[in-house]
């Protein structure tokens, strides 16, 4: 978030290891390139501000604004430039003092932070953390004469006539004091809104946006106001909160809950992070009910509340590398390698950007800033290049260097990327299913020459997996013990791992038949099976006897692969 709102932070009561979110580290810059990279990038922040503080428009949403404008912030430390050079122009214009200063949130988000906390206060209640903006609202014989933009937490400008046409906000109190200040959020109505699923929104910008208007616009119908703070107020919560609900603010009480706990706070920011809700958040606030006079507030975070961030669904880090790889079919992707980020507990240094041709779609180099979030099953996604450096090397990638579904079965020079995804695709869950046998075992062998093909590994000893291979006794053991169950497997099991291109449906047609009579099968014959069909059968036929694969399999035939005639089922019961 823009300064003078709240970002939010991560969906966890986990104490994280190392650094939070993206890594962040020194450019290998010179002087000179530096202050053209910092100049580039605080222009353009400063264009996005002009747009945001005075227009109301949003041109970028706030997660990356705030993860750029801590990347500017982190090259001026780097190389000591002035860290007040592009400031964020926060609100000037504004002169209608505030009855009572407004104070902000120390923003928690580990464990052990939010725990002392909780244990150095009493009289503990949670509230959602509404995404608007703040406002102050001073009654005078129960009628609004005053609403006051937060500004510099002193002074802001006058909205008094903009809130008096919000008809979610009330306009008379009947029974209220002669004198009443309250502050709170101005946020834009959204019911059902479910904050994981739907995100932001961009509703606090539509709502600042909406503030800036000389007009209204139809959205100031859907403005409602959160009390938050009632300066000098009942001491008491439980008293507080029902004379706000007496006053006509019910969504006050509605939303904030008792605590004792992290637990209890934990609780109930997950439940208001997915369940629907008539506003958009952006994390939790945990408050004491006792505050200290409002003569005392002053415009820097309250000691009595702090915010609780929630989870962010994409992160701002930058692309190190480009790496081509090649799959286990020959296919060619194109990969870039990354600053260390955490996204949801997973540490990301790589991400799949697709095709060669869409990888000059994305236009992505080395030094350019992007935003990376997480697809289904938490896979890393590149979302959005952010920000491209003012010095680009232009990369030549070849669009095809003789990879197919029959290279790289055997160790050659330049076939590491697609000789390792043979193995890791090999022995996963729909090759062999080997428990224990991932990337990292097979680059240990691979980096030590102990795999002339890709089934050679079969024959290994548990001294050489030990000795040669570099693994301790107990994974050594272990992995043997997966090599000699691979082993016990059926031929149709083996040819589907290695890539045979028979569907799901027409499995049966391997199980129990030998690896002769596979070979011998007509065009004919193959086409008879379910989802084969001509060209289908003769991409069976040319697997099977392509020299380099009839080879392997008859090495594994001789090391008794397929002796048995157990079908496929019947190897699942006994297994």
């Amino acid at each position: 978030m823009r300064q003078g709102y709240l970002p939010i932070a991560i969906w966890s009561i986990a104490v994280w290891a190392g650094c939070t979110g993206a890594c962040v580290s020194c450019p290998s810059w010179s002087a000179l390139r530096a202050e053209q990279e910092m100049e580039r990038l605080g222009h353009q922040l400063a264009v996005w501000d002009r747009a945001y503080y005075g227009a109301g428009e949003s041109q970028i949403d706030d997660h990356t604004y705030d993860q750029l404008r801590k990347r500017l912030e982190t090259w001026q430390a780097c190389f000591h430039a002035d860290q007040t050079a592009f400031p964020i122009p926060l609100p000037t214009e504004g002169k209608t003092p505030h009855p009572v200063a407004h104070t902000g949130l120390k923003k928690l988000s580990e464990a052990g932070e939010l725990r002392r906390w909780i244990a150095q206060h009493r009289g503990l209640w949670v509230q959602p953390k509404i995404d608007g903006v703040a406002v102050t609202l001073v009654y005078e014989q129960g009628k609004l004469v005053s609403a006051v933009s937060r500004g510099n937490g002193y002074r802001g400008e006058d909205w008094t006539e903009k809130v008096r046409r919000m008809p979610q906000v009330p306009q008379q109190l009947p029974t209220a004091p002669d004198q009443l200040v309250l502050q709170g959020e101005l946020y834009l109505g959204m019911p059902g809104h479910r904050q994981q699923q739907d995100g932001g929104a961009n509703a606090r910008a539509r709502v600042a946006g909406e503030m800036r208007r000389s007009q209204p616009s139809s959205l100031a119908s859907r403005i409602g106001v959160f009390v938050w703070e009632w300066p000098d107020g009942p001491q008491s919560m439980p008293e507080r909160l029902s004379q706000l609900r007496s006053l006509g603010f019910e969504m006050t009480e509605r939303y904030t809950q008792p605590i004792t706990t992290l637990e209890d706070a934990a609780r109930w920011r997950e439940r208001w992070y997915r369940e629907p809700l008539p506003f958009a958040t952006d994390g939790v606030v945990l408050r004491q009910a006792q505050e200290p006079a409002a003569r005392y507030w002053q415009n820097k975070p309250a000691e009595w509340a702090v915010a609780w961030k929630y989870p962010l669904t994409r992160l701002v880090t930058e692309v190190e590398g480009v790496e081509i790889a090649v799959g286990r079919t020959g296919n060619m992707a194109v990969v870039l390698t990354l600053q260390p980020l955490t996204l949801d507990d997973k540490t990301i240094r790589r991400v799949n950007v697709g095709s060669i041709s869409r990888w000059r779609q994305w236009d992505v180099l080395p030094g350019d800033q992007v935003s990376i979030g997480l697809a289904g099953q938490g896979i890393p996604r590149l979302d959005a290049v952010v920000w491209r450096t003012s010095v680009r090397e232009p990369m030549s990638v070849p669009e095809n260097v003789g990879f197919s579904e029959f290279t790289c079965l055997t160790w050659r020079e330049g076939c590491r990327s697609q000789f390792i995804a043979r193995l890791v695709w090999l022995s996963g869950k729909r090759g062999l299913g080997l428990t224990g046998v991932g990337e990292g075992v097979w680059q240990r062998l691979v980096l030590r020459g102990m795999l002339p093909d890709v089934v050679s590994w079969l024959a290994l000893t548990p001294a050489q997996l030990i000795g040669l291979g570099g693994l301790g006794a107990t994974q050594g053991e272990k992995v043997y013990q997966q090599f000699q169950r691979a082993r016990r497997q059926p031929l149709s099991r083996w040819l589907m791992a290695l890539g045979i291109p028979v569907p799901r449906a027409a499995q049966g047609a391997l199980h129990g038949v030998s690896l002769i009579a596979l070979q011998q099968r007509s065009l004919a014959e193959w086409r008879q099976f379910s989802g084969i069909g001509v060209a289908r059968a003769g991409n069976i036929r040319d697997f099977l006897h392509q020299p380099e694969i009839a080879a392997l399999l008859q090495w594994l035939v001789r090391q008794g692969i397929g002796a048995s005639t157990l079908d496929e089922e019947t190897f699942r019961q006994v297994d």
